[in-house]
């Protein structure tokens, strides 16, 4: 079972790592002194660890060979062929031949002879990169003889394989295109500035994250009426009917190793029957956004105790019939009928999970998430196996259940605005502008901690006659965080809730002076109106690819931006273009269109920006930020996902940097 567990999850990965951007190897190009008339053409490539490329040289039947290809112009001939440094040889079972490759870095060497010392070089690079799976690559490189110095700046082979779909896009007309693929002057002076290297989207510390919450959900799962009195009559049940203590406790483990089973299966089976990209699409489609919305407050108003949200009996009928065989299977079923029975209490929590945990790219994330539910709500059940005699030191089935769950219920309605406030973001509604959801917030901690004192009853609540230690601490815990929400309404950041309420500048009360952007920053929301702006301002420009429904956009706009340092470089520095891909906003007949992309129609702003992305960068994430000068080349790697300050700090100085030597050297 657990190899079978394992099996799945490493095919899970395996989807995983093809739908993530990959950056393998890094280009840097410049020029060697000139001699008799002759200059020597440098092509250096730094590999990420574990890569390799091969060699141009490659025998029969072996991969295909790395391929040099020179654009025609009279103003220059080849002298001889490109030189390359020794390759390391390896047999190789897949081509059964001896093949030539590099790993970490390589430089290559191309003479030419200079007919024009104005000439500029141009041509690509074909080749393949490969760790355990191959990718086919080609980078475009540029050189300016009539210098000795670098005219590219180092880039991602892959971002620069999209120049097919950048000369689309341009001869089309139809979106403004930033022009990553072209090479830009004077490498060997930016390479002072240094080389950043982009983050992906979905760090292991998200997945480490969405794991540790789906912890926190299944042991709040354990404490539910429908969970917590089946411990100790589960673990008691194994104990007698096994016969003997050794095979009552592997008969517990078992189970508790089937409850695992079950529901990391159930992650597996939403995601695979969705799609992971599918689900990331829905953390920013209206409908969806809505239904969730109602779903979790319909979650709230059962755990309040309206009714209950059961599976028909004749599942559960079914399921426990069978868990009256013997052996494993008998085994599985009783955990398949745990599964079921406490669905009215676990069924919300995973919902909640499952959705949280689905918004981004990967099949992982609500894998993730599910086995880290199902650990929390599998170790009691192996933990008391382990040492039955501890059952009489659990605390005794009563009241105090109930207010767990009713406490559950607060929870998932306050979950349930993030998600309307979604959609009225996403069509610029205005009913639920900042100070509304905050107040709405500050609203349900305070009848949660009311409840919790004995203030608020509700119908199927024992009368509280005196109040538990540790009721009163929680109670003083939400008050507390009830009162830190109370500055919010007038505009303090509220950190510690980044990415739930509508970001800063999404209110009603507004003085007239407030900007559309965070922090007040002045900042485009069209992409060809900000290039112009930096034209006219003689600036650099910061693409924000971002989403009104993009937590970790409002995580790096409140805790990054917010910075002094960042945000003296933001506001003076660079011109910044925030391009929402979840904007709503229909686009005038004119200029809808059929992305030459996907293929699928651009009805709205947002449609709009996000092919843009997908287009050039190769990528749908959000936050995603892309640094380029005011003629639209990079400045630097792009970076997605949440950066510290520092790092922030870093990569935006290494694209001023760079702005500084381009503008500098034109002069």
């Amino acid at each position: 079972m657990i190899k079978r567990l394992l099996v799945l999850l490493f095919i899970a990965i395996s989807y995983s790592s093809f739908g993530q951007m990959l950056y393998p190897a890094k280009w840097t190009f410049k020029t060697g002194e000139a001699k008799n008339g002759e200059v020597e053409l440098i092509f250096n490539v730094k590999l990420d660890k574990g890569w390799h490329i091969y060699s141009q040289f490659t025998p029969d039947g072996g991969p295909l060979p790395m391929l040099f290809t020179f654009d025609q112009s009279g103003c220059y001939s080849l002298s001889g062929k490109v030189v390359e440094p020794k390759p390391k040889q390896e047999y190789d079972s897949s081509f059964m031949v001896n093949v030539m490759m590099f790993y970490n870095e390589a430089t290559f060497k191309q003479k030419i002879k200079v007919k024009d010392p104005s000439c500029k070089i141009t041509g690509k690079i074909e080749y393949q990169a490969c760790l355990e799976m191959c990718i086919q690559l080609d980078t475009a490189f540029s050189f300016s003889v009539g210098k000795s110095k670098s005219d590219a700046i180092p880039v991602s082979s892959d971002t620069l394989s999209n120049n097919s779909v950048t000369d689309t896009l341009n001869e089309a007309a139809i979106v403004p295109v930033a022009s990553p693929s072209e090479p830009n002057k004077n490498n060997g002076l930016e390479e002072g500035c240094g080389i950043s290297k982009g983050d992906t989207p979905n760090s292991d510390r998200s997945f480490l994250g969405i794991f540790l919450a789906g912890m926190i959900g299944g042991l709040l799962a354990l404490l539910t009426p429908c969970v917590f009195p089946m411990i100790p009559m589960t673990v008691s049940f194994f104990t007698k009917r096994s016969g003997s203590r050794r095979k009552g406790i592997k008969n517990a483990l078992i189970y508790a190793a089937s409850i695992i089973f079950i529901y990391v299966s159930l992650g597996l089976l939403v995601t695979v029957s969705f799609g992971s990209d599918a689900l990331n699409d829905l953390s920013s489609n209206a409908f969806f956004n809505l239904a969730f919305f109602v779903i979790f407050v319909i979650f709230a108003i059962s755990f309040f105790g309206a009714f209950e949200i059961v599976l028909p009996s004749w599942i559960i009928n079914k399921a426990d019939s069978a868990s009256d065989r013997g052996g494993l299977i008998g085994i599985f079923f009783m955990a398949f009928t745990l599964s079921l029975v406490s669905f009215s209490c676990t069924g919300p929590i995973i919902g909640t999970l499952l959705v949280e945990a689905a918004q981004g790219q990967s099949y992982i994330g609500p894998l993730a998430g599910m086995f880290g539910f199902s650990l929390a709500l599998a170790i009691p059940f192996a933990f008391f196996s382990l040492f039955p005699e501890w059952l009489n030191s659990l605390p005794k089935s009563g009241g105090w259940l109930n207010t767990v769950k009713v406490s559950l219920g607060f929870l998932e309605l306050a979950l349930a605005l993030k998600f309307l406030s979604n959609v009225d973001l996403a069509y610029h509604w205005g009913f639920l502008q900042r100070e509304i959801f905050i107040s709405l917030w500050i609203i349900i901690a305070l009848m949660w901690g009311f409840y919790l004192l004995g203030k608020l009853q509700l119908s199927h609540d024992s009368p509280v006659t005196q109040i538990s230690s540790g009721r009163l601490i929680i109670a003083i815990l939400i008050f507390t965080f009830a009162l830190y929400l109370v500055p919010g309404i007038w505009g303090a950041p509220l950190k510690l809730i980044s990415g739930f309420p509508p970001p800063e500048f999404y209110k009603e009360w507004k003085t007239g002076h407030e900007s559309e952007c965070p922090h007040d920053l002045n900042c485009f929301h069209d992409y060809d109106e900000g290039i112009r702006y930096a034209k006219a301002q003689g600036k650099p420009i910061m693409i924000d690819f971002t989403g009104w429904s993009c937590v970790n956009c409002r995580k790096m706009e409140d805790k990054v931006w917010s910075d002094p340092a960042v945000l003296k470089r933001l506001s003076q520095e660079y011109v910044l273009i925030s391009l929402y891909v979840d904007d709503k906003t229909v686009l005038p007949d004119e200029q809808q269109f059929v992305s030459p992309t996907s293929g699928k129609k651009i009805k709205t702003t947002g449609n709009k920006w996000s092919d843009f992305q997908a287009s050039i960068y190769n990528t749908n994430s959000q936050p995603f930020y892309v640094l380029i000068d005011n003629k639209e080349k990079l400045l630097a790697d792009p970076r997605g996902g949440i950066i510290g300050v520092k790092d922030y700090v870093t990569y935006l100085d290494e694209g001023l940097c760079r702005y500084k030597v381009r503008k500098e050297s034109s002069m």
